[in-house]
């Protein structure tokens, strides 16, 4: 599929000596001045809780597809063609790669059993609802041409949030708990969505046997841990090299061009490899941001954490004006030929099962990690998970860019069921952004801020690296020995022990000590650079200190 192409009304003469086509060019005026004009009304509502840059950058694609279509009268909407290759090879990567390098990686990785919980074991759950409920509801609406693979791959698009809306309704000063949650759930759950999607893609349905579930898993869990594994490598590779070499002493540009590319080559691997290329890069990115970082010049730290962010801004907003102009696509509407009652039904029916299909995980879950948690502190309010259950019913591009890879195929464009579930997929998508999108800032104000307890400071909630170490000894007080006598051995405590009595501050403890031993030395990071004019010191904040 061409990734421009130019509206039929805006076609022009050209010279035959013009290597440039003059209605690409003026497609791709519109749409940066587009782009533009959502930046400018995405900063005059910043304050308003009710819009955020999401919200204005689709509602100006809608609009900006409905005059294309009037003035091209009815003939098309576009501009620019939605094209897979483009959103998943140019615009999604720098979104989740900044997502990994803008971390907060103390927060993230405090939550991190919940955010894997949420993210792997509820994505599957809500996959394998929305595939039931697809089976048992669509041929009763009188969708009845599609496959075993197109349910499941219904199960598997609809699973996929969208990460970028819900992190622009969260604040991380207001809500820093389910900011990290829903943030790192919503990057693992577009990863495992996608991971799912390809598993699907990739077994034979036209041997259906007992062990289809089987496959199913061992195909997902290759693709998870490779594709993690990956993304570290990557990501350690280019802190070595850049700690080694050591480009500042002639160049920064070079390191910082090093940092970009690499973080781009460890998502086109995983592309080539078929494997997970967001959680590649989204890993490679965490990596990069605890060890590359540190070892660039400080000039190189500024700019790349300033031009990562400005890259996936961009893309963001790239996005959505792009979902929001594609929508109105008048073919897709024609190829469907359902009536105004099927399509409203089926995509009730879709909405209804991501309702339902959320909530069957988060609150069970939710409720399952209160019950391993001791100090009611540190357990979820029901009020929080509410708000996790809403924040992440809103679907984006990921959605879409899914649901085109599986019924976009030549073979089936024949089909009217096929060209139904696009549509009814971005009648889900718009539905669920606009108005779940700008709900969610009042409704967390109303339902948590106004009921909020004061919060606990990380240095209460997490004890210092010398309380952990002390942790490792018996309780044994000096003062109950005579005065003469030598304290005696005191036995350290199993490691297996204090994983099941305090296991985050435990694999904190162990983690810092292996990385400060093994890790760093060899990888460089903070403290463990030597010192050269230029070069980066330990007084620099992390790229995520400002995220």
């Amino acid at each position: 599929m061409s990734t421009f192409d130019p509206m039929p009304h805006l076609s022009a003469v050209q010279n035959s000596t013009d290597f440039l086509s003059t209605s690409t060019i003026i497609a791709l005026t519109v749409f940066f001045s587009l782009l533009c004009a959502c930046i400018i009304i995405g900063h005059l509502l910043e304050e308003n809780r009710w819009a955020n840059e999401s919200i204005t950058a689709l509602l100006v694609g809608l609009c900006a597809g409905a005059v294309v279509l009037l003035v091209s009268k009815g003939t098309s909407s576009q501009i620019l063609v939605f094209s897979e290759d483009l959103f998943f090879l140019y615009l999604l990567p720098p979104i989740i790669f900044n997502a990994g390098f803008q971390v907060k990686k103390k927060q993230f990785f405090k939550n991190f059993t919940i955010i894997l919980m949420f993210g792997i074991f509820g994505t599957v759950i809500s996959f394998c609802l929305i595939s039931l409920g697809a089976i048992l509801l669509f041929k009763r609406i009188g969708v009845t041409s599609l496959s075993t693979q197109d349910y499941l791959a219904v199960g598997a698009i609809l699973s996929a949030t969208d990460s970028v809306c819900t992190l622009q309704v969260l604040s991380q000063d207001e809500t820093p708990f389910l900011y990290s949650v829903v943030f790192g759930e919503g990057v693992v759950n577009d990863a495992t969505s996608i991971v799912l999607f390809n598993s699907v893609q990739s077994i034979d349905f036209s041997n259906i046997d007992a062990t289809i579930s089987l496959k199913l898993l061992g195909t997902f869990l290759y693709l998870f841990f490779t594709s993690t594994i990956l993304g570290i490598v990557a990501g350690l590779l280019s802190a070595f090299i850049i700690k080694t070499l050591y480009f500042g002493r002639h160049s920064t540009d070079r390191e910082v061009a090093l940092m970009m590319i690499m973080a781009y080559l460890s998502y086109m691997l995983a592309e080539l490899l078929s494997l997970s290329g967001i959680l590649t890069i989204f890993f490679c990115g965490i990596v990069m941001s605890h060890y590359t970082w540190h070892n660039v010049t400080e000039s190189s730290r500024v700019t790349t954490k300033h031009a990562f962010a400005t890259i996936s801004f961009i893309a963001e907003i790239f996005i959505f004006l792009y979902v929001g102009m594609d929508a109105l696509d008048i073919d897709k509407w024609k190829a469907s030929s359902a009536s105004a009652g099927t399509s409203v039904a089926v995509s009730s029916t879709m909405f209804a099962l991501v309702l339902v299909g959320r909530a069957a995980f988060v609150y069970p879950l939710a409720n399952f990690t209160n019950c391993i948690r001791k100090r009611d502190s540190t357990k979820i309010e029901f009020r929080q998970q509410f708000i996790m259950w809403w924040a992440g019913l809103m679907r984006g591009a990921v959605t879409i860019a899914l649901s085109y890879n599986q019924f976009s195929n030549s073979e089936d464009l024949s089909t009217h069921d096929s060209a139904l579930m696009i549509t009814s997929t971005i009648i889900v998508v718009l539905f669920s952004t606009v108005v779940f999108g700008s709900i969610t800032k009042p409704l967390i104000e109303a339902v948590l801020l106004r009921h909020a307890k004061p919060n606990i400071s990380d240095a209460t909630d997490i004890p210092s690296l010398e309380d952990l170490r002390i942790l490792f000894i018996e309780n044994g007080e000096p003062s109950d020995l005579a005065e003469n006598q030598p304290p005696p051995a005191v036995p350290k405590r199993s490691s297996l022990r204090l994983l099941m009595t305090h296991p985050t501050w435990t694999v904190h403890y162990l983690w810092r000590k292996f990385d400060d031993r093994f890790m760093r030395p060899v990888f460089g990071g903070r403290g463990f650079v030597p010192f050269v004019p230029g070069s980066p010191t330990g007084a620099a904040d992390e790229p995520s200190a400002r995220h």
